[in-house]
């Protein structure tokens, strides 16, 4: 079983889907977990959830692509934990879909800010904090799109979220010789509220791209997050590891 006794982890995008299952399931074993997201209210429901099934959390509310807020989430895990150990970037959005001729550039930068430099922000304030300690591991949500699969529609999100693959193969062969870990997980289709499913049909559709013919529950791509956080993994890094139900391998 993998254990995060003893361990300090940010989890960023935790209000819903992957992000809170992914918090719930590294206080389950043993880590002291700072969540984040935009969404008071439902941070503090998560944060209460941990606490009545015996795990310890807190949360700070914030922008993911603010810098102010990747700078005080770190103070606030050394000031409410001593350390940190795990960051989890997980926050980020779809963006404008369609074609590219139509897309406003505000629709591009949001994009970006959310999902590459927020990423690159928290990274900034969190690369630090964890050398201090020894090292760690840092994980980025990336995507099968844009890396193994190109799908119409998706240019903004598969180009902001192909930026952290390139981010994770450069912090990780900077930062290893020092004990920090970095690692890009790759979700397949995920039934979260980020997901465009808007009729049944559709998700039949999505559901028959994957070799596995569904999709994931955020539960199951949070126990890939697990794996990259905990020392079971602790040769793996600079890898941009696929969790997507066969989606890039399948062609029926």
């Amino acid at each position: 079983m993998y254990t995060l006794n003893h361990k300090v982890a940010v989890v960023t995008g935790a209000s819903s889907g992957i992000g809170r299952a992914a918090a719930k399931l590294f206080a389950a074993h043993g880590a002291k977990v700072i969540a984040t997201a935009r969404r008071q209210k439902e941070l503090e429901t998560l944060v209460d959830e941990i606490a009545s099934e015996g795990g310890e959390a807190a949360f700070l509310p914030g922008e993911a692509g603010s810098e102010r807020h990747a700078e005080a989430l770190v103070s606030f895990a050394l000031e409410k934990f001593g350390r940190l150990d795990i960051a989890f970037n997980n926050a980020g959005i779809v963006g404008p879909m369609g074609d590219i001729a139509e897309i406003a550039l505000d629709g591009w930068n949001e994009t970006l800010a959310t999902n590459l430099t927020g990423a690159f922000l928290g990274a900034k304030h969190q690369i630090p904090a964890m050398l201090a300690g020894g090292g760690g591991s840092l994980i980025f949500t990336s995507t099968f799109v844009g890396h193994t699969v190109g799908m119409p529609g998706m240019a903004v999100y598969a180009s902001s979220k192909a930026g952290l693959i390139g981010l994770t193969q450069a912090l990780a062969a900077q930062y290893g010789p020092r004990g920090l870990r970095v690692n890009a997980l790759l979700p397949g289709g995920t039934d979260t509220p980020i997901a465009t499913f808007k009729t049944p049909e559709e998700r039949a559709f999505v559901e028959g791209l994957h070799a596995l013919k569904r999709v994931a529950t955020p539960e199951e791509i949070a126990a890939a997050a697990l794996y990259l956080a905990s020392d079971a993994a602790s040769f793996v890094t600079g890898t941009a590891m696929l969790a997507d139900g066969g989606i890039s391998i399948n062609r029926t």
